[in-house]
């Protein structure tokens, strides 16, 4: 059995014996004579516990050992001249084996016995080749003898991973509830275990968001690090050219320029122009929205409004590159200026559309979080309407205003499709809103795609500009933190 099928028994099992547990308390409260520590159902609770928990996690823990153990295997049987290949061509043996054993289970008895065969030398292996190759097992030309026989074993030793796992899971399950089943009485103290499980897998569940961002920290920075051994930081950082010079993997060539300054100034370029659309349409639209508006309206139009977050941004690129592109050109082209179809203005614009429900939603849910109380006090001292939203309700709603900006700020930084199909992936280093720019984002994409050596500064430098974004990213929210804690003192 996979481990996915092995993970979804013992939850079955789990679920049955949650109500064996529980009938098990309420069978043996009502023939005994004291009050029960904790409810049928915490009983049920503990003996599910035991019954999957156990199992579950030597099952998780098996499952992400055995390809590890599996591959060391395989490995440890490849011919000499395989086994001294670079990394980067082991991989593709290794995936290429990995096909063919995936593929085996697809063979009929026959033609698996044939492979068996030719895999001994009992069958000519041309054969074996032909049928693998018309079974679909391998695409290309046909598997070299060696593959063959690594892939059998690889099957074969999965095969028998398995069927360890299901044993251990399932002896390890049955113990836990013979173990369990047997503690169940009155005094038994299950609510108290019950709960140290779950307060256990509350705080693992903390704790994942923590150590994933740990972990993309980490990444990162090593990578980065390996990068800055070919190209000094202080080129990186301030160099105002970008010129990768890409060469294919294994060829010379792989010196180039790798100045952020163009990403950077486009990054932030086509965000400012973004948030000149966003910031004053989204703001003015939740005002008129919590204040203005009747209740009708504002049953329509906000969810229409929030529609446009959910537009997928292969679709506003679309738009961009057919129809808005091509139309700030011609505009441009009757008044005497020459605007590119693919340029910061109309990658900004129509980001700043898509980024619209970030700040109009969020900020229209900030402003009806304001007391009413304050409304009340300002119209009771004979201020208008606007000048209470002037100068009541916007400054109680502020700090989380800004938040809501700084949030949609972050989202434009990050934003890469609209950029592709908009503004292009020149890295052009101007301050004409007419011309075509790159942002950070775009070479991330560029500088992984394409046959590289990893450990080469045309693929590393992508871990570099990674970093930075997360830092700029981390900068904003950091700042938006403090603003809302310093303008929430003053006014609650």
């Amino acid at each position: 059995m996979s481990t996915s099928v092995i993970v979804l028994g013992l939850l079955i099992a789990g679920i049955v014996a949650f109500f064996i547990g529980s009938w098990r308390a309420s069978a043996s409260t009502r023939t005994s004579k004291t009050r029960p520590h904790s409810r049928p159902g915490y009983h049920g609770g503990y003996l599910a516990i035991w019954t999957a928990l156990p199992a579950l996690l030597v099952t998780l823990a098996w499952g992400g050992a055995e390809f590890s153990i599996v591959r060391a295997l395989v490995g440890a049987d490849l011919p000499q001249n395989v086994r001294d290949l670079s990394d980067a061509e082991q991989s593709l043996v290794t995936s290429r084996i990995s096909s063919v054993a995936r593929g085996l289970p697809r063979l009929s008895a026959e033609e698996l016995k044939l492979v068996e065969r030719a895999r001994y030398g009992f069958a000519p292996l041309a054969d074996a080749q032909r049928v693998l190759q018309e079974r679909g097992v391998v695409l290309g030309s046909a598997p070299e003898p060696y593959v063959i026989t690594a892939a059998y074993d690889q099957a074969r030793y999965t095969n028998i991973s398995r069927w360890l796992a299901t044993g251990l899971a399932a002896a390890l399950a049955a113990l836990g509830f013979g173990y369990a089943f047997s503690r169940i009485n009155p005094n038994l103290r299950a609510r108290n275990a019950v709960e140290r499980v779950i307060l256990g897998s509350f705080i693992v569940a903390s704790m994942v968001a923590i150590l994933t961002t740990a972990g993309i920290v980490l990444s990162m920075l090593f990578e980065a690090i390996h990068f800055f051994r070919y190209v000094p930081p202080f080129d990186y950082l301030f160099g105002t050219v970008w010129d990768p010079r890409f060469s294919a993997a294994g060829q010379a060539g792989s010196e180039g320029q790798f100045g952020l300054v163009p990403l950077l100034w486009g990054t932030l370029f086509i965000s400012a122009v973004a948030m000149f659309v966003a910031v004053p349409v989204g703001l003015l639209s939740a005002i008129y929205m919590s204040e203005y508006a009747s209740r009708t309206v504002r049953t329509v139009a906000k969810p229409l409004l929030e529609i446009l977050a959910g537009i997928p941004t292969i679709v506003y690129g679309l738009f961009a590159l057919i129809t808005f592109g091509p139309f700030v050109r011609d505009a441009g082209g009757t008044i005497g200026l020459d605007i590119s179809a693919t340029s910061v203005l109309t990658a900004g614009v129509v980001m700043g559309v898509m980024i619209i429900p970030f700040v109009s939603s969020l900020s229209d849910d900030i402003i009806n979080a304001v007391p009413q109380s304050l409304r009340d006090g300002s119209y009771g001292l004979g201020a208008t309407q606007s000048e209470t939203i002037k100068r009541v309700v916007f400054p109680a709603a502020l700090p989380g205003i800004v938040g809501a900006i700084l949030l949609a700020v972050s989202r434009a930084i990050g934003e890469t499709m609209i950029v592709v199909l908009a503004a292009g992936i020149a890295a052009n280093l101007t301050i004409n809103p007419f011309e075509p720019v790159t942002t950070i984002t775009v070479k991330i994409v560029s500088q992984l795609t394409g046959d590289l050596e990893f450990n080469s500064p045309q693929t590393l430098v992508a871990f570099a500009l990674g970093l930075t974004l997360f830092i700029i990213t981390l900068g904003l929210n950091i700042y938006a933190l403090y603003v809302v804690r310093k303008y929430r003192e003053q006014y609650e």
